[in-house]
Order: structure tokens, then sequence, then C-alpha cells
């Protein structure tokens, strides 16, 4: 009897675990959603370390190369617009910047607050858009007043438009990566990882 019990506790358990190694892979995305941030505008004190700093923020879907050649592709630009006017610059909801401190980029001032960020494939050098357009969290087809992605993406609500500088680089990365690089005092960059393309941005940090 005490065998036959334990048999039985042996399976149920495995039976357990094997239903939730398949409903970890299910709920796994195929395109994680990536984070990067950096504090500016602050200064040092002795007691209390670096104080009354500002965040700048962004969030995005982060797409897997998988193989692909991405940027190889005679049509990769068709191919990662999928139909819209400009790239989400990530996968999935729209790619969002929150700053809580003034920027310019090319010059162009942007108050604090939450945007939405595209490139624009079009023109060379490519066009980095920041955009008052509000996204969508979760998709929804009734409404037009935000985002899902690029999708229904008009220009008219672009806060700013900046060039980028893109570079080939010798390695690959497989996972698409926003980074905030060199920072500093006066401002820095926003960086875009993937495959073997660098694009970065410039921002100053505005009064």
């Amino acid at each position: 009897m005490k065998t036959a019990l334990r048999a039985l506790t042996l399976l149920l358990a495995y039976a357990s675990f094997s239903t939730h190694s398949v409903n970890a892979q299910a709920r796994r995305l195929a395109s994680p959603d990536g984070y990067s941030a950096t504090e500016v505008a602050g200064h040092y004190d002795e007691r209390e370390g670096y104080v009354e700093g500002k965040w700048l923020e962004i969030r995005y879907g982060r797409p897997i190369k998988r193989s692909r050649n991405l940027f190889d592709l005679p049509d990769w630009r068709e191919a990662l617009m999928d139909g819209a006017e400009v790239w989400r610059a990530g996968a999935n909801v729209t790619t969002r910047l929150s700053i809580e401190t003034p920027l310019l980029f090319a010059g162009t001032k942007v108050n604090p607050g939450e945007y939405t960020v595209f490139i624009d494939f079009r023109q060379q050098p490519w066009q980095f858009v920041l955009s008052t357009w509000t996204a969508q969290l979760r998709y929804d087809y009734e409404n037009k007043e935000a985002l899902w992605g690029a999708y229904e993406y008009t220009a008219d609500k672009d806060a700013v438009r900046a060039e980028m500088q893109v570079e080939n680089l010798d390695h690959s990365f497989d996972q698409l990566s926003w980074q905030f690089v060199d920072v500093n005092t006066e401002g820095g960059k926003l960086m875009l990882l993937w495959d073997k393309i660098q694009a970065t941005v410039d921002f100053k940090i505005s009064d």
C-alpha cells in the first residue's frame, strides 16, 4: 500500500511539474518587455549621495533576431514597418520614452512627459521621432485616440525629429535593446542596438 501511495505521489508531482513547465513555456513572450533608465540633472551630497536627480526611462518590446540577417534583406524596411508609415522601434506595444526634465533633441526642446518613439527609414539618415500620440497598452481596434505599434501613426503629432547616427557593428545583438550611453552633466545619447546595427541620437539637458 505504501509503495502504491508513493508511486501515485511521484506521478502527481511529475504531472504537476510538467503542466507548470508547459504553462511557463506558453506564457513566455516572443518579444519580451524591455526597459532602460538613467538619472540626470542631480548632484552629489556628502551624506545622501546623488540627490534631486530626474529620471529618463524607455520601455519597449524586445524582438529577437532568431538567426535572421535582418538588415541584409532587400525589403527589411517594409518588413519592420509592416504597412505603417514608421517603425515602432521595437515590438508589440509602442516604444515610450518618459522624461522628468526638459531635453533638447536637434535643438528642439521637449518638456517632461511621456512620448511615443518611432524611427522613420524613408529619409537618410534615419529620423528619430518623438510623438505626442499616446500608446495602447492592450490592442483595441475601436480606440482611435491611441496607437498600437505604429499603425495609424500621423506626423501631425510629432514633437521632434532628429537625425540618427547609424553604424555597422562587428558583432550581432540577438535581442533588440535601447540604452542610455555617454551620459554626463550636459546630456548623452540614446542608442538602439539590434543585429549588426547601432543607431544613436544625441540629447542635451535643458533648463
